[in-house]
């Protein structure tokens, strides 16, 4: 990785300037910004550079919708100013960044990702103005193109301001210019909070902590829902999660050779290639991890005779994810217990999924399926019954662990700041997608159950749509019953 070049205001640059100075002077440019950069070269740099402006450019797939997005969000918050930023870079170590990801708020109602920009709506008339305010193009008369580490010639292009509101079908400012006018403004503001301090800075005597929460609630709550293009992303990302556990299968022996992020390196090569990234963190548990709910270090060996409990997703490139499990037998076949176990999750799944429907109520998918695995913790003498007693304690927990599913959208975990009324105690609707994930999970230590049970852990997951007439299952292109699996995994390893 290239150095940057030392910014003229860092104590740094003075020194090396200053040292460079008493060995031969050298002529500084004359607005002084960068010290060390004679005038020939600061001339040199600001010409001879080609137009380079896209111009007649095509709205993005989902400008429409966001439209749409931020007409709901006006008629719910009338006359008052909203302010929803994307945030800003966060630093990884020293001067390297993590790789930026815009808040969920900010792409649901834009369509765009770029680092420090924010969207203001304006009470205008009955309604709101929407405006982007962004880093217009580097400027190459001053510089910052190639002198400041966030410049072009360092980080690659930006859109211009101009193309930006071809491409969004918003109009956009120079988001520079924003806290001094966010300052200056009246009436009443809501700004969502956690990813600009700059923004919430400039907003700090007009805001509260209670109304800013009430507009993040809204659109956490406006996301349950989804349309026609979110609906077709989260189809391509289950499609494009499909392909990665297919290349996963085709590599377990290279996987047994070295330790589970063989497997994790595999599956997200194909994120980065389809899509924008992985939406969480992978999980890879081999053996006895699998009983790790969020077993992400990824650093254990895989070894024949065991499971691997494979828990990953593709993000697409508008940040919709898919959120899917298998648990495969590494050398292609289930033991006897294996299948025991597996069968049991499979039948709870199964009952899961039948309970997902419009009219229904949220839980039911989930005390379907803990109802099923109840059955059998009982049947295979591992809890006292009768049923009910065991599920009025929940004594299943200590085994089943984890609820059964969760919303699914741009978040893994979609609409995560909806009320408990509008979520968990809400009613189902055609256009929510959520999953429905089931799981046994024997603690390698657990002295409650017989020792060949001990470190195996079973999951399997599907991310479910909700529709006019019952449910569609996005990720079927997997297959989910013992049998099933076993032949795919054949197949994929003989071709």
């Amino acid at each position: 990785m290239a150095e940057e070049l030392i910014p003229a205001d860092s104590d740094e640059a003075a020194a090396a300037a200053g040292a460079e100075e008493e060995e031969q002077p050298i002529k500084q440019r004359k607005n002084g910004l960068y010290p060390g950069v004679s005038d020939e070269l600061a001339e040199n740099m600001t010409s001879g550079w080609a137009d380079t402006e896209l111009r007649d450019l095509e709205p993005i797939a989902q400008a429409a919708h966001t439209a749409d997005r931020r007409a709901a969000l006006s008629a719910r918050f009338p006359g008052e100013r909203l302010v929803i930023p994307s945030g800003n870079l966060k630093t990884r170590s020293n001067d390297t960044e993590y790789a930026f990801r815009a808040s969920t708020e900010y792409a649901y109602l834009t369509g765009d990702q770029s680092e420090d920009g924010v969207l203001v709506l304006e009470p205008q008339g009955g309604g709101h103005r929407a405006t982007v305010y962004l880093l217009p193009r580097s400027d190459r008369e001053n510089g910052e193109f190639w002198l400041s580490g966030q410049g072009e010639l360092w980080v690659g292009r930006r859109h211009s301001l101009a193309e930006a509101e071809q491409l969004l079908g918003i109009p956009a400012k120079d988001v520079r210019e924003l806290p001094e006018k966010l300052r200056e403004a009246t009436g009443p503001v809501r700004v969502v909070r956690g990813h600009d301090a700059a923004i919430e800075a400039a907003l700090t005597d007009k805001v509260t902590a209670e109304r800013d929460e009430e507009l993040r609630v809204n659109l956490s709550e406006a996301r349950a829902v989804k349309d026609a293009f979110e609906i077709g992303e989260l189809q391509k990302a289950c499609d494009s999660t499909a392909r990665g556990f297919e290349d996963v299968v085709k590599v377990l022996d290279k996987a047994e050779a070295t330790s589970e992020r063989y497997i994790e390196g595999t599956f997200f090569l194909r994120a980065r290639v389809e899509g924008n990234d992985v939406g969480y963190g992978s999980i890879c548990a081999a053996g006895p991890h699998a009983t790790t709910l969020h077993w992400v270090r990824n650093d254990g060996p895989v070894r024949s005779g065991d499971l691997l409990l494979l828990d990953a997703g593709v993000e697409t490139h508008t940040l919709y994810t898919a959120d899917v499990t298998r648990t495969l037998p590494i050398n292609g076949r289930y033991s006897e217990l294996q299948r025991t176990i597996y069968d049991a999750v499979y039948d709870a799944q199964e009952a899961g999924i039948a309970a997902v429907k419009p009219g229904a109520k949220y839980r039911d998918f989930h005390d379907a399926a803990q109802r099923v695995l109840t059955e059998r913790l009982v049947e295979w003498g591992l809890v006292e019954g009768p049923v009910e007693r065991v599920l009025e304690l929940g004594l299943q927990r200590r085994w089943t662990l984890h609820g059964t599913g969760h919303m699914l959208g741009m978040d893994v975990h979609d609409c995560a700041a909806a009320r408990t009324e509008a979520y968990v105690d809400g009613t189902l609707e055609p256009g929510m997608c959520l999953t429905v994930e089931p799981g046994l999970y024997f603690q390698a230590d657990d002295l409650t159950v017989p020792e060949e049970y001990r470190g195996i852990g079973v999951r399997i997951e599907d991310d479910i749509l909700v529709t006019e007439d019952g449910n569609r299952n996005l990720s079927a292109a997997l297959p989910r019953r013992a049998d099933e699996v076993e032949a795919w995994m054949a197949a994929l390893k003989q071709g």
